[in-house]
């Protein structure tokens, strides 16, 4: 017999095998609540569940709960037909359970459950998988695949805080995909990381230099990842001052992509415009609230949590700049155990806010001591570009 959630997924593989429904499985002698609850793990089953089952199916019991390991080339099959979520968890555990296939087979599985692994924010599960993404690139000895892991290696650092390795990985991506002379959409993917990475290392004249590469790159490439691009270049910009280069470069990047194609990178685009404009002096603190509203307005369609709530953090970033403490404090109470899906600058930054909230509110020992303390933070994991901010605005505090 099968323990959870060992038989709810055996359960799913032979439900999605044959193209079933929930509904069409449970038939008249199941809910499909229950039926779900089953699949998700949720609910041990009864024997009787069992033999309902099983007669839905077409097999015996006894085929219902054996394990049977199911091949990397089925599970990819399979998980072509599922959501995200699941195709992700489908090639998950057959990862476990499989081995000895084709290299190539198996870097296409670990590469779609490192981009689901992303996708639900898991850093740290992300990060296994382009480990051994990258000792089986080594393996195979197909620079693309190379150059691409260890992109995406570099995008997984920054958002957990390791800027070092974060430039070193990026740095080591984008000359093997300049040495190799790889298609336009791999070099610009390296240089989009390559400039994220030694913008927040604080090495801005690298990011700059790199980022007139990219610019160029992005006409050579379409979709989402020009739209990065130009928005990546965008944010290069305004760190050098020029704030109307910033602007214009992003209402670009929004003007040229079609929500349609992906509307959480449509909704992270005008996320990125509204940070833009609270960077100006002074704040186009109107205009950012209406990139709000447009996100939150598409926000029911899109399902995903991060979205919400790097749009609660730049609510609260309007709220600080335009004096509303009370609105700041609403949102960063909402914030508060529910920024976990952020990334490590996301929730630096957001520790920054609560700081200046008590600088507003009269405690000062307090706010200065605790932004220092990021600050320092800050510097240790070599994010150079946030330390630099907060300990910019201590100055600042301590000249008020």
């Amino acid at each position: 017999m099968l323990e959870q959630p060992v038989f709810g997924r055996r359960l799913r593989q032979l439900r999605t095998e044959r193209g079933l429904t929930l509904a069409a499985l449970a038939g008249e002698g199941m809910s499909t609540g229950y039926l779900s609850r089953l699949e998700s793990g949720a609910r041990q089953p009864t024997e009787r569940a069992i033999t309902h089952l099983a007669t839905q199916l077409g097999i015996s019991p006894a085929e219902l709960t054996q394990s049977t390991a199911t091949s990397l080339a089925q599970s990819l099959t399979l998980a072509t037909g599922l959501s995200q979520d699941e195709g992700g968890q489908t090639l998950s555990d057959a990862l476990k359970t499989s081995g000895g296939e084709d290299p190539l087979l198996r870097w296409q599985a670990l590469w779609q459950v490192a981009e689901w692994r992303q996708w639900r924010q898991e850093y740290a599960e992300q990060r296994t998988c382009l480990d051994e993404l990258a000792t089986l690139s080594a393996q195979i000895g197909l620079p693309e695949l190379q150059s691409r892991v260890l992109a995406a290696l570099s995008r997984c650092m920054r958002s957990t805080g390791e800027i070092v390795g974060a430039v070193d990985a990026a740095t080591h991506a984008y000359e093997l995909a300049e040495r190799e002379a790889l298609p336009a959409r791999v070099r610009a993917s390296t240089l989009l990381a390559l400039v994220s990475a030694l913008a927040e290392a604080g090495r801005l004249p690298d990011a700059a230099r790199h980022a007139d590469e990219l610019l160029t790159l992005a006409d050579q490439v379409s979709g989402a990842l020009r739209a990065q691009a130009v928005w990546t270049v965008a944010n290069v910009r305004v760190r050098q001052g020029d704030l109307d280069t910033g602007a214009e470069l992003m209402n670009q990047a929004i003007d040229g992509f079609d929500g349609r194609d992906d509307l959480t990178i449509w909704m992270r685009l005008r996320l990125g415009a509204a940070r833009l404009d609270l960077r100006a002096d002074p704040p186009r603190t109107e205009s950012a609230r209406r990139r709000v509203a447009e996100v939150q307005a598409a926000l029911p369609f899109a399902g995903a949590p991060t979205i919400e709530q790097q749009l609660l953090a730049v609510r609260a970033r309007i709220a600080v700049l335009t004096g509303d403490l009370d609105e700041a404090r609403t949102v960063l109470d909402r914030l508060t155990g529910f920024d976990d899906l952020l990334t490590y600058q996301e929730r630096m930054r957001l520790d920054v806010l609560r700081h200046r909230v008590l600088l507003l509110e009269g405690e000062q020992d307090t706010a200065l001591a605790g932004l220092r303390k990021l600050a320092e933070q800050a510097q240790q994991s070599g994010n150079m570009d946030l330390a630099a901010d907060i300990w910019r605005l201590v100055a600042e505090s301590l000249t008020k």
